[in-house]
Order: structure tokens, then C-alpha cells, then sequence
């Protein structure tokens, strides 16, 4: 959705890629012209065919009648082989934006595939203008923008493609889509229906042409995307990184007010042509923005709003049955708009449902404001697009990565990014933890304002400084100094506490920044939530992901605040909007959990093991979350009982820096039999305690005195079951399975 946000700079409309497989030039061209005529083809100096027009138009009409602005390209006609049955491109452009000529389609061209880009009907030449509904008003009556409706803009790309594969120019199975933002909403869409369609009375049917050919989506980059627009758009917390599932639920969130105002003005001016208001509740565009802006509080007409734009606009409510095509998600760690969540909801569902796709996840700083787009990261996305489209459209190069791969956000803007990082998957991104609780209870004020230096729009980018002073009527916890050698924030703040919430109309905006030591904080991770009134409840909400170094002597500060709005900014300078009849928010018992690249005991055992995640009723862990191994050291083997001493062997694991502060505690297993006579036989009895310490992946023997009673039993016995429990400075122990205490004798 991507568009001229006024005083922001905006990444370039699409990542284009470039490549090596070249085509053999000829002279001639037996293509003159795309989809039955309408559209006429013209011969490059190199070759390329090319079918349309930048000026004025080039159109041909989609299904229901509306007239839609279209390039087509095909690469040169090479000698001795058929022309046509081409591999195909579909490119996707930004919100307010048109379609995408040959300077982006070329080096696609350039490898041998066909291109198709179209300009979504409302904008520009297909509807948006008032020269193009001039040309065709009949048409252009319901032209206007629908916001990705998986039963039009969406629907009109696959018709399009089966009008080039029945007319032999493209393989029917061997189409890609690629596109940014509101290009990337398509992709994501295209690949989660795969081979299916959607008509206008919202039913899924198999994608065919009008000439029986069955079609597919082979392949789909889809950068900066939303996967729920109405989350994204009015975020409510429910989104949580380590679920299986994570629809919208609970109550309507907040309005992220300068991006979604920037979006509509923009898509206004570009130009765009939006149904009038209250005409047509598919795509009630300005009744919707009006109605949000109106704000709380919200009846059953906004929640009927929420339910077209979750159903009808979102990729991550299309039926997932079918897994979907090979997906390459994209997102920005400072991408206001579209943040790490929205790949991150669709990539733990289909991990979880359909464990053998194809899927993978891109992350940086880098997408709409306030992202940097700084050349190392967009340049290594560009590479990693087209190995993900060549492979699986052309089966060119090797299977390309799976799983999660990311650069961390550095500043100032001049700094290289951070990485890359790399995981098999999201669980395992984050090595360890760093948490702090803070038990005393706090007020956040009604009127506890973030101010507008770190709004996308009017702001100043994501590293922007402001005093690190606390905002009076914040609940502001500040965590201590961060050691030598720093540590990296990576993936997403957890805050788990007690909150008590009169009345239904409040809210709690969460940031993440960095103190420096001269007093000037960064923001390095934001939150809107709407937590559920009465309590005090326990309740538990994410922050968006991010990838950042708290340096030595940085301070990571938690802000909890009655909005993250500027109080005397306007339309454009509001991140999130400030609440009608916000009330006093009571917190208490508070938890913050950073997930960290460093293992668990590193920086003196202050990074740990991440804890237990907190599921609320209704979530289920993601697949790959809930089959992380136990994080924790192990007793190994048998016990051995050597005269009044219990000898264990300990294992720390692998994937720790080391085990520190350990402790070994050793008890008969309940229903064992004590000592001849024992008044407390049956009972469970402490066998022996220990301590130890070990690096990660080493094992050490633990020599432990026998308790008394223990050495009694050993007199007449030669073996024990018992149970041990190992505990950390990285992590609480827990009673392991039982095992065997034997006596050398």
C-alpha cells in the first residue's frame, strides 16, 4: 500500500532483480498484439517485444466490463525455438501508484521470462483519472479502488494471466508475482490461493481460462505486505509471534492515524477514484476512514467494517486447506505500516498446517516510513528474490533458503546494517533472553502522550533522537545498563502484567527505546493494545519485532502510555489515535522479555533461556515453537553411589554459552522403600544436593554428599529410582523423569 506519504521518503515501488539467463536476440517478431487485440505489441532495439503504452493508455477490459490499464513484454525471439509458452512475471505496484513499464520488466526479460503489470483498477488509467473515465464511462461506474478484493484487483490479474496462457504466450503453471507493499498485498494473495479463484459472490473455484487450461502460481516474492489489512491498519495486540494461529479477535484496535490519512490522501492524488460514501459497503473507502476517525466508542457497523476488510482483503483469510505456492515474505523491523507481523502471522500458520511448504522470511530495515532503506539490506533482498523466482519458476540454481533470515537496524543512517542472521525458523531466531519484573504497581495517565518525533510521517526517520527524560504520567521501566559487548534485540518484546482497565474505550501504547549515555533515546520497538477492561487481569502483548544492539551503557527502556500521539500535531503527525474517554490504566507484576541473539549464560549468566511462552485460552503454540527442544541442562545416565558420595554426570546444553550457578538436587522418587523399619517409608526423602558449573555443550561429574537417610538405604540396597531436578542461573529446573541411583559395591 504503498504511496506519496506527504514529508516521508518512500522505498522504490518494487525490488527489481537481475540475473544471467540470457536468450538469444532475433531479428523478427511474431507477436503484435495481447489480449485479443487490444493491446498492440512494438519491437525494442534489443528485441523485446513490448504491448502497451505509458501515454495515454493501454486497456483491455477485465471481467466485469471494467477497462484496465495493462503492459505486456516478451523477451527477444530467439532462433530455432517456439515463440511463446513463456514463463511469467506478474509485477504489482505501490498504493496511489500505475503500472510498471520496461525499465523494471527488463531484467526479468533479460533471463527469459514474459512480464505482465497493470495498473489496479481506480488508479491513474484504469479509472482514476477523469480522462480515463471519460474514455469509458459505462466501465469505469464501479472502477474504483477496492483495496486488494480477492474478487476483483485480484481476480483481474488471474484472468489476465489465462487470457495470455490461452492465447499461447505464457505456461499456464509457470507464473510468478513480485510487487511492494500494496503490489506485495497481491502476491501474498495470489500465493495463498495458489490455483484457485475467487468470484463475486465470495465462492473458491478452481483457477481455469475460458479455454479449460488449469492455471497455477508457481512463485511469489511478495515485499513489504500486509497479510491483515484491519490488524495492520488498527492493531488491537491479539497478533502474537509464537502462535499457530492469529486472527483478529478481542476488541477493535487502535487507528494508526498519520499512515492510514496519508494512504487515503495519497491514493487520492495519485489520481484515484474512491466509490462515494456509504454507496458500496465492499469498498466504502472514505466511510470507513471517516468512521475510525470518529473513534470510540465502536458499535457492530465498525466490527461489520473489520469483517469485509479480514474476509475480502487479506491473504491471511483466504481458505488455507491448500498450502500455498513457494513464498518469499519481506517485511521492515522499522516499517510502521506494515511491520514483521504480517509475515510472521502467515509464516506460523502455514509452518504449522502445512510444515513441508516452501517458506521463507525476510527482515530489515527497510519498507515504508520510518525505514531507512539502506543499500545492504535492499541489495541482499534483491538477490534473495531472484534466486526464490528462478528457482521455482525455471529450477534455475539451488533450492534457496528456508526459514528466517535477517539484518539488524544500526545507526545513524550511514552505518552498515547489522547481519545477516540466520535460523531454520522464527522459534529459532532468538537464542536467548534477557527479562527484568518489576512487582510495584503504576498508573499510566489518560493524557500520557508520546509526541511526534518518532511519527512515520512527520518524524525523523528511525533514528531519530529525542531527550530520554520519562514522560510524566508514563509507566516507564528502565532496565540496567546494558554490559560490554552489548547484546541484540531479536524478535519481539513481551510484556506480560496485572492490568486493571475501567471502561471500554482505552488503550496502552507500548515503545521499546535506547537511553544513551548522553540522555537521548532511539526507538527500537512500538506496540497499540487494547487490553480487556475490569481486572486486575493477567494479560500478555507484543511489541513488533525488531533487530537492534543495545551497546555497552544503553539503556533499555520500557514506556507504557496513555497514546503515541502528538498532542499538538494534526492528521499527519499522530501515530496512533488518542482514545475518546481514555481512562487511568493500572499495571502491576510487570514482566518484559527481550528475545536476544546471545545464548542463554552469556554476559554472566544474564542472558537466559527463554521462558515458557504465555498462551492465552483460545491460541495454541506454533508448530515450530512447541517443538523447540527442553532448554536445559541434563542429568546423563545413570547415578553412581561411590561410599557416602552420588556421582551425576551433567550435560549443558549446546546451544548455551554456559551453565551457571548450577544445581543438581537429587530425591527418591515417591513409592520407594526407606530403611528397614523407616516410619517415613513410601515417602519421598532428599538423596543429595550439589553444585556446579559448565561451559555450553560440555558435560561435568557432580560429586554429592549423601544425606544420612540416603546413606542408611545404601547399606542395604544397591539400587534407587529417583528423580533430579537441574536448575540454573539460566533457567528454573524442573523434576526430570526418573532414573537409577546405584551402589558400587
Amino acid at each position: 500500500m504503498q504511496g506519496r506519504l506527504p514529508g516521508a521518503r518512500m522505498m522504490a515501488a518494487l525490488v527489481v532483480v537481475t540475473g544471467t539467463l540470457l536468450v538469444p536476440q532475433a531479428a523478427s517478431a511474431a507477436i503484435g498484439s495481447v489480449f485479443g487485440g487490444d493491446v498492440s505489441c512494438n519491437v525494442q532495439g534489443d528485441g523485446v517485444r513490448f504491448c502497451g503504452s505509458s501515454s495515454p493508455r493501454s486497456t483491455t477490459q477485465t471481467f466485469d466490463g471494467v477497462p484496465i490499464d495493462v503492459n505486456v513484454a516478451f523477451p527477444p525471439e530467439s532462433a530455432g525455438m517456439a515463440d511463446g509458452n513463456y514463463p511469467l512475471i506478474m509485477i504489482f505496484h505501490g498504493y496511489g501508484g500505475g503500472k510498471l513499464g520496461l525499465n523494471t520488466m527488463q531484467p526479468f526479460l533479460d533471463r527469459g521470462y514474459a512480464t505482465f503489470s497493470m495498473t489496479d483498477r481506480g488508479f491513474r488509467e484504469s479509472c482514476g483519472s477523469a480522462a480515463s473515465q471519460a474514455a469509458d464511462p459505462v466501465g469505469c461506474e464501479r472502477g474504483y479502488v477496492r483495496l486488494i478484493d480477492n474478487r476483483y484487483e485480484v481476480r483481474d490479474a488471474q484472468e489476465f494471466a489465462a487470457k495470455l496462457a490461452d492465447e499461447g504466450l505464457v505456461d499456464p503453471q509457470r507464473i510468478g508475482a513480485t510487487g511492494g507493499s500494496y503490489g506485495g498485498g497481491m502476491s501474498m494473495a495470489l500465493a495463498a490461493l495458489k490455483n484457485r479463484m475467487v468470484l463475486e459472490d465470495g465462492s473458491l473455484v478452481p483457477w481455469m481460462s475460458a479455454g479449460g487450461k488449469q492455471m497455477k502460481l508457481a512463485a511469489a516474492a511478495a515485499n513489504i505486505p500486509w497479510t491483515d489489512l484491519a490488524y495492520s491498519l488498527t492493531p488491537n495486540g491479539s497478533t502474537l509471534d509464537y502462535v499457530a494461529d492469529a486472527p483478529y479477535e478481542g476488541r477493535i484496535g487502535v487507528m494508526k492515524q498519520s499512515l492510514t490519512n496519508g494512504l487515503y490522501l495519497s491514493g487520492l492524488a495519485a489520481p484515484g477514484f474512491y466509490a462515494s460514501e456509504g454507496s458500496d459497503p465492499s469498498a466504502d473507502i472514505t466511510g470507513w476512514r471517516n468512521r475510525l476517525l470518529a473513534g470510540e466508542p465502536y458499535d457492530s457497523s465498525v466490527q461489520g467494517v473489520l469483517d469485509e476488510i479480514t474476509t475480502n482483503h487479506s491473504s491471511y483469510y483466504i481458505d488455507n486447506s491448500t498450502k500455498p505456492t513457494p513464498l518469499l515474505i519481506s517485511n521492515g523491523f522499522t516499517d510502521d505500516l506494515f511491520p514483521a507481523d504480517e509475515a510472521i502471522r502467515f509464516y506460523n500458520r502455514t509452518r504449522t498446517d502445512h510444515p513441508k511448504a516452501d517458506i521463507a522470511m525476510f527482515f530489515g530495515d527497510f519498507g515504508h516510513p520510518r525505514a531507512q532503506n539502506k543499500s545492504d539490506v535492499t541489495d541482499l533482498l534483491e538477490i534473495r528474490q531472484k534466486a526464490w523466482l528462478d528457482h521455482y519458476l525455471t529450477g534455475a540454481g539451488e533450492e534457496p533458503r528456508q526459514g528466517v533470515e535477517a539484518m539488524t537496524q544500526t545507526c545513524p543512517a550511514d552505518a552498515p546494517s547489522g547481519g545477516p542472521l540466520t535460523a531454520k525458523s522464527w522459534a529459532g531466531m532468538a537464542k536467548g533472553e534477557i527479562r527484568v519484573s518489576r512487582g510495584s504497581e503504576r498508573t499510566i495517565a489518560p493524557d500520557s502522550s508520546s509526541g511526534g518525533t518518532f511519527d512515520p510521517v512527520a518524524g525523523g526517520g528511525a533514528c531519530a533522537t529525542t531527550d530520554g527524560a520519562d514522560i510524566p504520567g508514563s509507566a516507564t521501566y528502565r532496565l540496567d545498563p546494558a554490559p560490554e559487548g552489548g547484546y541484540t534485540l531479536i524478535g519481539a518484546p513481551t510484556v506480560i502484567a496485572d492490568f486493571t482497565l475501567p471502561g471500554d474505550t482505552s488503550q496502552v501504547a507500548a515503545r521499546l527505546l535506547d537511553v544513551g549515555p548522553d540522555g537521548e533515546e532511539t526507538l527500537v520497538a512500538r506496540g497499540l493494545w487494547r487490553p480487556a477492561s475490569g481486572g486486575p487481569t493477567k494479560q500478555v502483548f507484543q511489541l513488533h519485532p525488531n533487530g537492534w544492539l543495545f551497546a555497552a551503557g544503553h539503556v533499555p527502556k520500557l514506556e507504557l502510555l496513555g497514546n503515541d500521539a502528538d498532542p499538538g500535531g494534526g492528521a499527519l503527525s499522530s501515530y496512533g489515535r488518542a482514545s475518546n474517554d481514555q481512562q487511568p490504566v493500572t499495571v502491576s507484576k510487570l514482566k518484559l522479555r527481550l528475545p536476544v541473539l546471545e545464548r542463554p549464560g552469556a554476559l554472566d549468566a544474564l542472558v537466559k533461556a527463554p521462558g515458557p511462552k504465555v498462551v492465552p485460552d483460545g491460541y495454541e503454540l506454533a508448530r515450530d515453537f512447541a517443538e523447540l527442544p527442553d532448554p536445559g541442562a541434563k542429568v546423563k545416565g545413570k547415578l553412581k553411589v561411590v561410599g557416602s558420595k552420588l556421582k551425576a554426570r551433567v550435560k549443558c546444553p549446546r546451544r548455551f554459552a554456559a551453565c551457571n550457578d548450577g544445581t543438581i538436587e537429587v530425591r527418591a522418587r515417591r513409592g520407594s522403600k526407606g530403611s528397614a523399619g523407616s516410619k517415613r517409608a513410601g515417602k519421598r526423602f532428599k538423596v543429595a544436593k550439589g553444585e556446579f558449573e559448565a561451559k555450553g555443550g560440555k558435560r561435568t561429574t557432580v560429586k554429592m554428599k549423601l544425606t544420612r537417610r540416603a546413606r542408611a538405604y545404601f547399606k542395604t540396597h544397591r539400587e534407587l529410582k529417583v528423580l533430579a531436578k537441574v536448575r540454573t542461573a539460566e533457567r528454573r529446573g524442573v523434576w526430570e523423569r526418573k532414573r537409577k541411583a546405584v551402589a558400587r559395591r
